[in-house]
């Protein structure tokens, strides 16, 4: 359930002193970007990202944008940009970096080309089940990989929950770890995702998701691995035929901000950002697991067989490579996640 905030009188009164006092001439002049803009009484930030309006995540997104400006009683307001009009994954992330885009979206999986603990995430079978998924991220592990990226230029305000990752294939279901060999499937920007379906005996080929469904018309690649709603949102059941729910990885989306426009912003203006985010990442949880269930059973009336199975067998072929780890700080990682109860 959505909190109510300060009342708009408080907030206004409280805002109008912050505007008064700190004058936000940090946006104005210091960046010269669009990444945040002040005057007529409120400061602006840009949040970009790919995905469409309907997504889970969006609406979570503009769940936040809602209650951000009902906190700051419409002193801080949030521009959201969706459908990658301001780029990739990776380029919005650049973008945050050098201060010319507040805030973005992303998946972990490319963030660990900018903070390397984030490969963790595409470490198949780590977490046992999604009830410790979420221990852990909404724990100390959790909050602590949200800061990693600080000292370069990443902060992380929440995660969004992008459920497990399966295989889905165009005429070949996947029903064992064997059924991947020689298959080329697609991946993220990440070596740690191309590293796990090697591990897993198919062929990893990095294609961007916007090109992904012409990709996958053309043969170009006979699989990829997603969760069900974008696999829903993107119209690949209309290509792939299979959906094999063997759910190897839990890759959550992260909502981020650039350290330099964070650091500019006074204490209240920091903690309506993060309380909003933190209600928009409950809110958004609520409507994944809801259409979650919906988008499986639209799929199998349009034509898809969803299959289930042994996960076990997968896990058993993919424990070598988290074991290769052993010894390394990521490999430490590795070990707090898996001793959290």
């Amino acid at each position: 359930m959505i909190s109510k905030g300060p009342s708009y009188f408080i907030a206004g009164a409280l805002a109008g002193v912050l505007l008064a006092t700190v004058g936000f001439t940090w946006f104005v002049r210091g960046l010269n970007t669009p990444g945040a803009a002040g005057g007529a009484g409120h400061v602006v930030l840009k949040l970009a990202h790919g995905l469409d309006q309907q997504h889970p995540v969006h609406l979570a997104m503009e769940v936040f944008a809602q209650r951000v400006a009902e906190k700051s009683a419409g002193a801080l307001q949030i521009e959201i940009i969706p459908n990658g009009q301001l780029g990739s994954e990776t380029e919005c992330l650049e973008q945050v970096q050098h201060g010319a885009l507040a805030m973005t979206k992303v998946s972990a999986a490319p963030l660990e080309s900018f903070i390397p603990e984030f490969a963790v995430f595409g470490m198949p079978y780590l977490f046992r089940s999604e009830q410790h998924n979420w221990d852990v991220l909404d724990g100390p592990i959790g909050r602590e990989l949200l800061l990693k990226g600080e000292s370069a230029g990443l902060r992380g305000l929440c995660y969004y929950d992008a459920g497990a990752r399966s295989f889905y294939t165009v005429d070949k279901p996947i029903l064992k770890p064997d059924d991947l060999k020689g298959l080329k499937i697609r991946v993220q920007e990440s070596p740690t995702s191309m590293e796990m379906v090697e591990a897993l005996g198919g062929s990893p080929t990095p294609i961007s998701f916007g090109e992904l469904y012409t990709a996958l018309q053309q043969k170009m690649v006979v699989g990829a691995e997603n969760n069900p709603p974008s696999f829903y949102s993107n119209r690949h059941f209309e290509v792939c035929k299979h959906y094999s729910l063997d759910e190897h990885a839990r890759v959550p989306d992260i909502l981020m901000i650039s350290p330099r426009v964070w650091d500019q912003l006074p204490p209240p203006m920091q903690a309506w950002l993060q309380e909003a985010a933190d209600e928009s990442a409950d809110y958004q949880r609520q409507i994944w697991r809801e259409q979650t269930e919906e988008v499986l059973a639209a799929v199998v009336d349009k034509g898809v067989a969803i299959h289930r199975p042994d996960q076990a067998a997968f896990a058993a072929k993919a424990a070598p490579m988290l074991a290769k780890y052993d010894g390394t700080p990521l490999g430490d990682l590795i070990r707090r996640i898996k001793e959290v109860p």
